[in-house]
Order: C-alpha cells, then sequence, then structure tokens
C-alpha cells in the first residue's frame, strides 16, 4: 500500500464495505493510503474485506454495521476513532434493494427498508461522523446515490426515491457544514457488473448485450471505475467541489433511447 497516495494520512470509513462496490472502494482507497473501517450489515464480509487490505499491506478494521439503527452507526464511527484516533472521510454505500412494484402494490415495508437504509443510513452516519471531521480540520463525506436518483424507472419508486432524496441531503449537508471545512458531495453509478446483475443476466456479455441501448458507451460501468471517482471525490484533486453530484452512468442520462429496443432478459 501507498504512503504517499492520494488518500494518505486519511481515516475513512465505508459502510456497505463488504459489498462489491463498497469493498472495491475500500481496498482502492487502501491503495492510495487510508486507513479502513469497513462497515457491513454482514459482519463476516466486511471482515473478508479488511483482510484482504490488510493481506496487500494496508490497515483496516472490520465493525457489523445496520446503518438504519442509532446505535449501530455511533459504534461504527467510535471504531474508526478508537482504532485509528480519528476520522476524516466518510463513504455511505450501504443500500436495500427493495421489489418492484408501484405505489399500488409495494408494501409499505419495501417503502420504508429503502428509505431507513438509503436515505436515513446516510443521515445517522454523518450524524455521529461530522463531529470528528470538524475535530480533525475538516474532511470529506461522499455518500453513493445512483443515476435513478436522476431519472424515474417504472416499478422502482422506493429505490429511485431515497436515492434522489440522497442527491438532496448531499447538497443541504454540503451547505450546513462548508464552514467546518466538511466537503459534501454525492456520486451516482450507472449499472455496474455485479453478481446482482449477473443474477438477472447470466453472464457480463448478456448484460451488456441487453443494456446497451441504455448507454452511450454501449456497456455497463465497473466496480473499479466507481473506486476510481470515489478516490476523486475524497481527495484533493476534488478540493474545490462540493454540493455535487458525479454521474459516472455511460451517458445513461444523457439521451432518450427508445423502450421497445430493451432486451429485458437475458
Amino acid at each position: 500500500m501507498s504512503g504517499n497516495g492520494k488518500l494518505a494520512g486519511r481515516i475513512a470509513l465505508v459502510t456497505g464495505g463488504g459489498g462489491e462496490i463498497g469493498g472495491a472502494i475500500a481496498r482502492r482507497f487502501a491503495a492510495e493510503g487510508a486507513k479502513l473501517v469497513i462497515a457491513d450489515l454482514n459482519g463476516a464480509k466486511a471482515e473478508a474485506t479488511a483482510a484482504a487490505i490488510r493481506a496487500a499491506g494496508g490497515e483496516a478494521v472490520a465493525q457489523a454495521t445496520d446503518v438504519a439503527k442509532p446505535e449501530d452507526a455511533a459504534r461504527a464511527v467510535a471504531t474508526a476513532v478508537a482504532s485509528f484516533g480519528g476520522l476524516t472521510t466518510l463513504v455511505n454505500v450501504a443500500a436495500a434493494v427493495t421489489p418492484d412494484g408501484t405505489c399500488e402494490t409495494l408494501a409499505l415495508e419495501d417503502w420504508n427498508k429503502a428509505l431507513a437504509v438509503n436515505l436515513t443510513g446516510p443521515f445517522l452516519m454523518a450524524k455521529h461522523a461530522v463531529p470528528h471531521l470538524r475535530k480533525a480540520g475538516g474532511g470529506v463525506i461522499v455518500n453513493i446515490a445512483s443515476q435513478l436518483g436522476q431519472v424515474g424507472v417504472a416499478g422502482r419508486a422506493p429505490y429511485c426515491s431515497s436515492k434522489a432524496a440522497l442527491i438532496h441531503l448531499s447538497k443541504v449537508m454540503a451547505m450546513d457544514h462548508a464552514r467546518d471545512n466538511i466537503r459534501v458531495v454525492s456520486l451516482s453509478p450507472g449499472a455496474i457488473q455485479t453478481a446482482r446483475s449477473l443474477e438477472r443476466y447470466g453472464t457480463p456479455e448478456k448484460a451488456d448485450r441487453a443494456r446497451k441501448p441504455l448507454y452511450v458507451l454501449g456497456r455497463t460501468g465497473r466496480v473499479d471505475e466507481i473506486a476510481a471517482g470515489a478516490v476523486f471525490l475524497a481527495s484533493d484533486d476534488a478540493s474545490f467541489m462540493t454540493a455535487a453530484d458525479l454521474l459516472i452512468d455511460g451517458g445513461y442520462c444523457g439521451f432518450k433511447v427508445n423502450p421497445d429496443l430493451i432486451e429485458t432478459k437475458a
């Protein structure tokens, strides 16, 4: 791991760090010199990411965390302070994906779960992190939103609504804490090649073929591309960037496509 990378001297807490996108972000942060707390609902997956970072020469600890629970959010931040002496960077990746449906057919439980994890979770994490970022002289909060926070998709009301709200919450937080030298930004990925997309389409090639009409670049994204964007936002390369949303979506939000051309099944 680099001792003089773009994030050298940073102490970062990544929620959802046991997942594919969160794990990629955590590993890339470590490669750039950050010390990591990996928080995830699945403690074993969090530890797997932390162990991979340590095996590569980095510093990381794991913490089982349900971001929708105030006590878990406080514990994750406390772990960073106890392990590394403070906190400079918070990356909120943890997200809940709900069943498809309309306002008529969706269960209230699914709606509430999406908001609890996707919106209240980042709020709670920031509530406990901000005092330590302030004490450190400033820092960065990166909220992982979605291209679906920019556009509506039929049947995805809870996810789209929670991600749109997270983008706006990031802007308000940026204004609230600019005086503390805390930058707050969001990052909105497009469709990314993950195990979830492979469950639906079968292979990366089938996923790309099915989604090609939706993307200017004609393919889905990779987790390392999202990790690279997160490093940029958290680093001094983005020092004049706050209250902004970074779209890494392959052009999804940039043009209109005929939905009749979209292949929905593998």
